[in-house]
C-alpha cells in the first residue's frame, strides 16, 4: 500500500525514560497494594507473606504478591474482588466463562475515563484522526470491546457508527452510504464482510475505509495481509482482556512492530507457565498483568494463559514501552495431537500460506481408539476447488487429514471465531 501512516502520540507519558517510568511505576505498585488491602483474595495472601504497601522496595517485590487467575475470580463470584462500596462504580462488565456465568469486573468514574484514553492512545497510534468516521461492529454489551472502544474513539473526536454486530449486508450498506474511514471489529469478521460484499456484487475495496483496529481473537500476519489486500486498508493489532481492564492494554503503533503495553498504568510479566519463573526477553511465556492504577477491581499478577514475547528494543516511534508480540496462542487453547504441542494458530499460519485457501477453517480432533486423528476443514476459493490442495498437510507441521470443502460450507461468526472442536474432550464428559 501506498498511504503512509503519519507517526503522532497521544499523551506524554508514552515517551517516559525507563528511570521515570519505573519510579512511576513503583509507586502506583504501592497504591494498589493499599486499595487491595481489605479484599478477602488479597487480604488472606497477604497475611500468609507479610507484604504491606510500606515493605514493597523495589518493582522485584512483585513476585512476593500472589498470582491471581480466572478460577480465583470465579471463586469470588459476583464482585468479591470489588475494592470499593458499590455506590463507587459506574458499569460493570463481564466476560462469559465454561460455567455460563460472566466473569464481572467493575469500573468507577475514573475507570472509565483512564480506559477511554488507554484506547484513544492506540487508535491515535494507529492513524485515528477526529475528523474520521468509524464503523464498530463489535457487539454492545457485557462485552468490553464496544464500549472500550466506542469511549476510546469519543475520547480522540473522532465520529463513531456504532453498528454493533451481525447482519452483515446491513454492515455493508452503512459502510457504502456512510463512508467510514475505520473499521473496529474482529479480523475474522472483516473477511466476512469483504466476503458478504463480493457476494452482493460489491468490491470491498471500493469501500472508504482506510484504517482498522481489530482485537477479540488472536490471528496471524498472514491473515493481516489478506485483510488489508481484500479491503485496501491499514490493520493494526490491539490487545486487552475484561479482567485487566478491557481493550486498552497494549496496541500497535505506525510501525507496527509490537504492541506497545500502556506501562504506566499496567506491569507485565512474562513466565513460564509450568515453572511460574521469568522468561527472558524475546522469549514466549504467558503474560501476567498488575493492573496498579485501576480503582473499582484493581487485579494483581493475573495470569492471563495467553503465550506472547516481550521485546525490549527500543520503537521508532519515539515510544518507551516495551512491546508484546501476537498472543500466538493460549495454555487452555493448545492442543496435544500426539505428544506435540500445537496451537491453533501455527495450522492457520500454514493453511493461509497456500495459495487458495481462504481464511475459513475448522479443526476437528478425533480419538477414536488409542490414537488422536486431527482433521483440518478449509474452504478454497473456487477458481481451485480442487484435489491439489492436499499438500497442505505437509505445511502444518503435524500428521493430519485435509478435507477441502467448498467455500461457504463452514459456519460464518458475528464475533469470535470457532476454530476447534475437540470431540476427545466431549467423549471423556
Amino acid at each position: 500500500m501506498a498511504m503512509v501512516i503519519e507517526n503522532r502520540i497521544w499523551d506524554a507519558a508514552e515517551t517516559l525514560s525507563r528511570q521515570n517510568l519505573e519510579r512511576l511505576q513503583l509507586d502506583r505498585l504501592r497504591e494498589c497494594v493499599a486499595r487491595v488491602e481489605h479484599v478477602p483474595f488479597y487480604q488472606e495472601a497477604f497475611a500468609k507473606t507479610g507484604v504491606t504497601p510500606g515493605n514493597i522496595k523495589s518493582l522485584d517485590d512483585l513476585r512476593r504478591l500472589p498470582f491471581t487467575t480466572k478460577a480465583d475470580l470465579r471463586d469470588h463470584y459476583p464482585l468479591g474482588f470489588l475494592a470499593v462500596p458499590r455506590e463507587k462504580v459506574a458499569r460493570y462488565h463481564g466476560s462469559s466463562g465454561t460455567t455460563g456465568k460472566p466473569t464481572f469486573v467493575a469500573y468507577t468514574q475514573n475507570d472509565l475515563g483512564l480506559w477511554a484514553d488507554l484506547c484513544a492512545r492506540f487508535l491515535v497510534a494507529g492513524g485515528l484522526r477526529p475528523e474520521h468516521t468509524v464503523h464498530i461492529a463489535f457487539g454492545y454489551g457485557l462485552f468490553t470491546g464496544g464500549f472500550g472502544l466506542h469511549y476510546g474513539v469519543e475520547r480522540v473526536g473522532a465520529a463513531i457508527l456504532p453498528a454493533a454486530s451481525g447482519n452483515t449486508p446491513r454492515q455493508i450498506m452503512l459502510l457504502e452510504d456512510m463512508q467510514s474511514d475505520v473499521l473496529v471489529c474482529t479480523p475474522s469478521y472483516a473477511l466476512n464482510i469483504a466476503e458478504v460484499a463480493r457476494e452482493q456484487g460489491v468490491d470491498p475495496t471500493s469501500l472508504s475505509l482506510k484504517f482498522a483496529h481489530f482485537g477479540g481473537e488472536p490471528w496471524t500476519e498472514d491473515m493481516r495481509i489478506q485483510i488489508e489486500r481484500e479491503l485496501g486498508l491499514f490493520a493494526f493489532n490491539n490487545y486487552g482482556l475484561s479482567e485487566v481492564i478491557g481493550p486498552g492494554v497494549s496496541g500497535e503503533c505506525a510501525a507496527r512492530a509490537g504492541m506497545h503495553i500502556q506501562e504506566d498504568h499496567f506491569i507485565v510479566e512474562c513466565i513460564d507457565p509450568d515453572t511460574l519463573e521469568p522468561v527472558g526477553p524475546y522469549e514466549y511465556g504467558e503474560l501476567v498483568f498488575t493492573a496498579i492504577t485501576k480503582e473499582a477491581m484493581p487485579i494483581i499478577r493475573y495470569r492471563t494463559r495467553d503465550i506472547a514475547a516481550l521485546d525490549v528494543c527500543p520503537c521508532e516511534c519515539g515510544r518507551t514501552t516495551v512491546r508484546m508480540s501476537r498472543v500466538k496462542g493460549r495454555t487452555d487453547d493448545m492442543l496435544i495431537i500426539r505428544g506435540a504441542n500445537v496451537f491453533p494458530s501455527q495450522i492457520e499460519e500454514a493453511l493461509l500460506r497456500v495459495e487458495g485457501a481462504a481464511p475459513h477453517y475448522l479443526i476437528e480432533i478425533d480419538r477414536p481408539e488409542a490414537l488422536d486423528e486431527v482433521t483440518v476443514k478449509v474452504e478454497v476459493i473456487s477458481e481451485i476447488f480442487s484435489d491439489r490442495m492436499s499438500e497442505m498437510q505437509a505445511v502444518t507441521g503435524i500428521r493430519v487429514k485435509v478435507d477441502l470443502v467448498a467455500p461457504q460450507s463452514l459456519e460464518r461468526s458475528v464475533g469470535k471465531a470457532k476454530r476447534v472442536m475437540d470431540r476427545r474432550k466431549l467423549g471423556d464428559g
